[in-house]
């Protein structure tokens, strides 16, 4: 992909817009746009062109994303535009079009990103920026740190309101808000600022083309999660069967999760070793198998709660199911040990340079891993924590049950394995 911004020659061009449409656009993308003998864009972007654009208009279908392939074929050989909000290549069109062709020239437009940051005054390497076009509010609790500066894209004028519901149910009711909306615009306009827990239940939606501004507060009786693996236990709700803090904070160490990986977390329980391995990294999946369906609909509700309601749930018994799955970077084993074939099945998919994890605190299964251990090699160790408790009078120890835990990394000549952007 080679920009040209003197003079566009690539077969599809990409052409940011913001909301000042035609007017605000350099020359050499209102170039390309006159040019163009295809114009592909939203209703609202193609509106904003002006006669002397006389290529032929399409509007994107919906769903856009498996469209792309099939409209780009159609006018193959053809001197092809794409209309794009503000910058093509930061959560816009541009990826998909890069996916699809390498005769690609992008045109960017400053984004409402950048807008907003220059509105407001905040240094824009400080900020965090999450999308919710095309994806559920829930995955907003994962950036709720106290302090922290959020720039949210809307997917619509609800989703300001749905931004406030979730800072108050996640205990970040005092965090400020406020809403920009046709940002480089003639109609361009800043709300005042308000937190979560007064912000209006009837509030008239505003204009469908916003960003969101928040400034995390946490209240003070709010349960802290911080950044890394080890959240409290009462983060979860479980039946017992949960990985309990530290012994999972020593998990996550061993799995070592990496930006674009892929977790295999068997017999979920709670969920909390894939929880906290997504939450790692925005990037980071995860698949739970977990045949219990009492236990696999918790585990959703602890993936929604905690931010990465990406998570993919698999109800079902392995290693029956693993067949079906994607292949993985590392794979946890937290329960069914002794189910027949299953340690096997879970050291076949993984690729060379993957690693695997397994826990267990009875008898039964450590003999296995032990097993495990001689054939495979790796690191056995023996993992006890003890909690200070009241003894009458006194305070004393009292031990948890000791966690038995094998990890080991699979020798890299045997698979190349899958890539960090497999699968996403």
């Amino acid at each position: 992909m080679t920009p040209a911004p003197d003079a566009p020659t690539a077969a599809v061009t990409v052409v940011g817009l913001g909301a000042d449409g035609w007017a605000g656009l350099p020359d050499a993308s209102r170039t390309a746009l006159r040019e163009a003998e295809v114009v592909i864009g939203g209703p609202r972007q193609l509106d904003l062109l002006p006669p002397e654009c006389t290529g032929q208009r399409l509007a994107w279908p919906s769903p856009l994303r498996p469209a792309v392939p099939g409209l780009l074929a159609a006018h193959a050989g053809r001197r092809i535009a794409v209309l794009a909000s503000g910058d093509p290549m930061f959560y816009g069109i541009g990826r998909a079009l890069a996916e699809e062709t390498g005769a690609l020239c992008v045109l960017p437009h400053p984004s409402s990103v950048s807008y907003a940051a220059a509105r407001l005054g905040w240094p824009l390497e400080d900020v965090e920026v999450v999308t919710l076009v095309g994806r559920p509010a829930a995955r907003l609790a994962a950036a709720l740190h106290d302090g922290r500066r959020l720039l949210v894209l809307s997917a619509d004028a609800t989703t300001p309101g749905e931004v406030a519901a979730l800072l108050r149910d996640r205990g970040f009711g005092p965090s400020r808000i406020r809403v920009l909306e046709q940002l480089g615009g003639d109609r361009e306009r800043t709300t005042d600022e308000a937190t979560a827990d007064d912000w209006p239940g009837g509030r008239q939606p505003g204009d469908p083309l916003n960003i969101v501004a928040v400034e995390c507060r946490r209240a003070p009786d709010a349960l802290r999660l911080g950044a890394v693996p080890g959240l409290p236990d009462e983060a979860y709700e479980h039946d017992g069967q949960l990985t309990k803090r530290h012994i999972r904070a020593a998990t996550l160490g061993v799995l070592a999760p990496a930006p674009g990986e892929l977790l295999w977390d068997i017999g979920g329980g709670s969920g909390s070793i894939a929880v906290e391995w997504m939450r790692t990294h925005p990037s980071c999946r995860a698949v739970t198998v977990e045949r219990d369906p009492a236990r696999a609909e918790r585990i959703t509700r602890n993936a929604d709660r905690l931010g990465v309601p990406g998570l993919r749930v698999v109800t079902g018994a392995a290693p029956a199911v693993l067949a079906e799955l994607p292949p993985p970077h590392a794979v946890f084993i937290g329960g069914g040990l002794t189910a027949p074939g299953l340690l096997d099945a879970c050291w076949e998919a993984l690729p060379g340079g993957g690693r695997l994890v397994a826990n267990t605190v009875t008898l039964e299964s450590e003999a296995l891993l032990a097993d495990a251990h001689r054939r495979h090699g790796g690191e056995l160790v023996r993992l006890a924590v003890a909690h200070a408790v009241p003894v009458g009078g006194f305070t004393g120890w009292r031990q948890a049950m000791p966690v038995t835990q094998w990890a080991v990394r699979k020798t890299p000549d045997t698979s190349s394995g899958p890539s960090s952007g497999a699968d996403r």
